[in-house]
């Protein structure tokens, strides 16, 4: 079994370390897996990205080209909005080149491929949904508008008063194009993505399975929180409270509003907050605690000492899939808060190895972070969110179950 993965990146964002973490999997269970990237910045032989510093170049400027439809609209949130519409590439032949047996396409947006040479792939696709781009007019979350399930137009995060705008054509274009791949399998990551998935035109008829993004657990694991605090130089003698998102103050998404709130209205003492991800510094805003601000985190050793240190972590996004962040909080021993929305239920377990509060109630989310600083068992916690883990997403169950599908595909292929 050969089995190609497609991103866009090999190891930078969620969606990216996600799908290499799936292609190490697989290779740990004696499947032939290479990744096929736009832009890559690790030194692993089997991921293939560009050769030539010409296609390098042009490969780092195609997110800003792809994204040029966008200055038409002024009045444009921050959430990100993909065209998908550069015309140049030779992606598609490298796939159609490959010896691989199932293609498995993960997250592909950034001007990696066009909506119409999705259908020009010759073997049969496997698509995992990172996000909602693949059944929407070009949002990567709808933020509730639901348009997706009907047709989009008049995006409200274009700010479009017109029903003929970018979302409209985007739409078109998916409606046109997708349904002439003969072999498409979804992969919804969580339960809610699966739904919606099943709810949109663009993907009617199709098999949807849910299937999650798999952890190495033995990466991924406790250690003393001691230990972690003080090769962080974090005080010994506060609650540390975590939260961790990419520019998290401008996505209205991340749910920053809400977790400020809820900060304000905690009724624990000594608290400290302790934050990572990139975008601008949080130290500066008016917060009731001190604030650790570590920026990107660029390992997986580096983000495991992190869970370790906190206390909770908190993840008060609007709209969230099966975030990579809370999993590996869970498989650290260290539990979760999380709005009761989209994938968090799939892992947060209520009272058991977290907390889901009401959406979108910043009262709530406090109430939460009280409960699991106040619990009288945290070993309790503790051991329940790592168990959650190792019983439903350790690397090689999941991957097994990504074998188990793709055999099923190349089966139903060949009986065809």
């Amino acid at each position: 079994m050969k089995i190609l993965i497609v991103n866009t990146y090999d190891t930078l964002g969620g969606a990216a370390r996600a799908a290499y973490r799936l292609h190490k999997a697989l290779q740990s269970i004696g499947i032939t897996s290479q990744m096929l990237v736009q832009t890559k910045v690790s030194d692993d032989p089997t991921i293939l990205g560009p050769e030539k510093k010409l296609e390098k170049f042009i490969n780092l400027k195609r997110p800003e080209l792809d994204a040029f439809p966008l200055r038409f609209y002024k009045y444009k949130k921050e959430s990100l909005f993909s065209p998908s519409w550069l015309p140049f590439t030779n992606i598609i032949n490298k796939i159609n080149a490959s010896d691989a047996d199932i293609v498995h396409l993960h997250w592909i947006a950034n001007g990696m491929i066009n909506i119409k040479d999705i259908s020009r792939i010759k073997k049969p696709i496997v698509w995992s949904l990172h996000d909602m781009w693949a059944f929407s007019g070009g949002c990567h979350y709808d933020t509730c508008c639901g348009k997706y399930a009907t047709h989009c137009n008049m995006c409200p995060l274009l700010g479009a008063t017109n029903k003929n705008d970018l979302s409209y054509h985007v739409f078109e274009k998916k409606m046109k194009y997708l349904t002439k791949i003969q072999s498409l399998t979804i992969v919804g990551l969580s339960r809610w993505i699966s739904e919606c998935a099943g709810k949109s035109p663009l993907l009617a008829g199709r098999e949807i399975v849910n299937l999650p993004n798999p952890l190495d657990s033995q990466v991924f694991r406790p250690i003393k929180k001691d230990l972690a605090r003080d090769l962080l130089n974090l005080p010994f003698n506060k609650n540390l409270v975590l939260f961790g998102a990419d520019n998290a103050i401008l996505d209205s998404r991340k749910g920053f509003s809400k977790l400020t709130a809820a900060l304000h209205s905690l009724k624990s003492t000594d608290i400290e907050l302790v934050v990572f991800g990139s975008g601008p510094l949080l130290n500066s805003l008016n917060f009731d605690y001190p604030v650790h601000h570590f920026g990107y985190m660029p390992g997986d050793l580096s983000l495991r000492i992190l869970y370790n240190a906190a206390d909770v972590m908190v993840m008060p996004s609007i709209q969230e899939n099966l975030a990579n962040t809370i999993m590996e909080s869970l498989a650290c021993g260290t539990p979760v808060v999380a709005f009761d929305i989209g994938g968090n239920r799939d892992m947060i377990d209520h009272q058991k190895n977290g907390y889901l509060a009401e959406p979108f109630s910043p009262t709530s989310l406090a109430k939460g972070i009280d409960w699991v600083l106040n619990y009288t068992l945290p070993q309790e916690l503790s051991h329940n969110a790592r168990q959650k883990v190792i019983e439903r997403f350790d690397s090689r169950k999941v991957a097994e179950q990504y074998l188990g599908l793709y055999q099923k595909i190349v089966e139903k292929v060949l009986l065809d």
